[in-house]
């Protein structure tokens, strides 16, 4: 079996979509999905799509959706023929004592393939090895192919594992970044941070790459100018000024000199930029509280 919920739902059996067009019976799909290999109560499964308000009818309701799902299953096993290993669809998605599991077989799941790889990430990073901890955490973002369960109805508790999820891809981005920034990529970066720190106007840790990466790349007038941006925003918007860390950084790159920016090369690696690069973790180290691994 493939699952992949980190973007559109798609659940393969044997290579064959079992993803239903069905809205409710996809949202059920989805809550199994994530947590494949785990029991999912009935009751939890009617909080979901009925958002905390389950009509009196709603287990024989969910029962419906679970038939309409295993006979997606068994047309998928009926093109496979003994290639699937299992006999029936009651061999994949399981009736347990009070609830359902939808049984992966040991294939592919994106989300534990993504917390595998961004787990390796972060203890690369924790042993100072920045070249892996990019490899690895880039491997991991690239399973992303859009925000989680993009196409499925989300009900109270896909909306707060698809907040999580994202939560957790932020923090890959943020130390990913970060360890490129070691690896004195700073001018294949501004591309990338141009667009995320527009799309999130208000994240302190990316806004402080951003700057890093202009001051690195020669582009000192520009980093002042993307810090000032921040601080608008956050006082317009949120009321508050930019964090410690942030301001530090800030006065680091503005007291430093037009004669270190004459060669942008020197600002290539953190040792060649103690004060800015001293600055730096402590704006990233908000987003590593939730890092997964």
């Amino acid at each position: 079996m493939e699952i992949r919920v980190l973007g559109a739902l798609d659940v393969r059996v044997c290579g064959v979509s079992v993803v239903p067009s069905a809205p409710k019976p996809r949202q059920v799909l989805g809550l199994l999905a994530l947590r494949a290999d785990q029991v999912v109560p009935a009751g939890v499964l009617a909080d979901e799509l009925w958002s905390g308000r389950p009509p009196r009818s709603a287990r024989t309701t969910v029962q419906t959706y679970v038939l309409q799902l295993r006979d997606l299953i068994d047309r998928a096993l009926a093109r496979v023929g003994a290639e699937a290993g299992v006999s029936c669809a009651k061999d994949v998605l399981v009736t347990s004592p009070g609830g359902y599991m939808l049984n992966s077989g040991g294939g592919l799941a994106d989300v534990r393939e993504f917390e595998r790889l961004a787990g390796m990430g972060y203890r690369a990073i924790d042993a100072d090895d920045h070249p892996l901890a990019a490899r690895m955490l880039g491997e991991a973002l690239a399973l992303w192919r859009g925000p989680a369960f993009a196409d499925v109805p989300v009900g109270g508790q896909l909306a707060v594992e698809a907040r999580r999820l994202e939560e957790t891809r932020l923090c890959a981005l943020d130390q990913r970044i970060d360890a490129d920034l070691r690896l004195g990529r700073h001018r294949v970066l501004l591309a990338e941070l141009t667009v995320l720190v527009d799309r999130y106007r208000t994240h302190e840790s990316l806004h402080g790459q951003y700057m890093v990466a202009l001051h690195r790349s020669g582009r000192r007038g520009e980093a002042l100018e993307a810090y000032q941006r921040l601080r608008n925003t956050l006082v317009r918007e949120l009321g508050m000024e930019p964090s410690a860390g942030l301001r530090r950084l800030q006065r680091s790159i503005l007291l430093a000199g037009p004669e270190r920016l004459a060669g942008p090369e020197r600002l290539a690696g953190p040792e060649r930029e103690p004060a800015v690069a001293a600055a730096l973790p402590e704006g990233a180290g908000a987003a590593r509280l939730s890092r997964v691994g």
